[in-house]
Order: C-alpha cells, then sequence, then structure tokens
C-alpha cells in the first residue's frame, strides 16, 4: 500500500499548491479576504480548488478500496492519471472555463475506475 499512501500524498500536495494559487490571485486581483468573489480570474482559481475538494471526496476512499482490494501498483497508477486531470482541468479552467472538459474527463475517468473496481473489489471478497 506504499504507493498509494505516495500518492495520496503527491494529491493533497496538489491540493495545497492549488491553494497557494488561490492565494496568489486573490493578491494579485485585489480579492480581499473574505469575499469569494470579484476578479474572474481570481474566482476561477477558486473554483478549481473547490473542485478539487468536492473530488477528493471520492478519489481518497476509492483510491484506498482499490488498492486494498484490488492492486496497490494499480491504484497508485489510477491516483497518478487523478493528479494529471486535475492540472489539466486548473490550466483550462483558468485560461477559459469552457476549456475544463478535458480535464474533467481524465478526473472522472479515474474515479470512475478506482470507485468501481474498489466496489467490486470489496464485494468479491465479502463473498
Amino acid at each position: 500500500m506504499e504507493p498509494v499512501a505516495i500518492v495520496l500524498t503527491l494529491a493533497l500536495l496538489e491540493y495545497f499548491a492549488f491553494g497557494v494559487l488561490v492565494g496568489r490571485a486573490r493578491g494579485q486581483y485585489g480579492v480581499e479576504a473574505p469575499a469569494t468573489t470579484g476578479h474572474p480570474i481570481f474566482e476561477r482559481y477558486h473554483r478549481v480548488h473547490q473542485n478539487t475538494l468536492e473530488q477528493l471526496a471520492i478519489f481518497i476512499p476509492a483510491a484506498w478500496m482499490f488498492g486494498v482490494f484490488v492492486s496497490p501498483a494499480g491504484a497508485a497508477l489510477l491516483g497518478l492519471v487523478f493528479i494529471a486531470g486535475r492540472i489539466v482541468y486548473l490550466r483550462g479552467y483558468v485560461e477559459d472555463p469552457k476549456k475544463r472538459s478535458t480535464g474533467t474527463f481524465i478526473t472522472l475517468f479515474a474515479q470512475a475506475v478506482l470507485l468501481l473496481g474498489g466496489g467490486v473489489g470489496a464485494l468479491l471478497a465479502w463473498l
């Protein structure tokens, strides 16, 4: 399970980095806390950060289940796909929110495989 723990750490570091980008955009575009609106580019960074948090709520337990019941190496590889998907999502969304689709697809693909695979693996282990 070490590869899974390493990739989960990378995903959390990515989320942390996205938070730093939000803070930097807040200063760059003059959006004073606690405001979460004000400048469109700041709002895009903020939405990427919040959307990533929403995805982590599914990704983390799904990766753990897949790692335990299917394959730690497979979970780690799919976790790297998830992380890459979030980077593509960030780049697309900040440039133009209409360009977030590729990153969304990559993220959802990795999550779906992890969640369904982990769930089926747990069910088979139980039976």
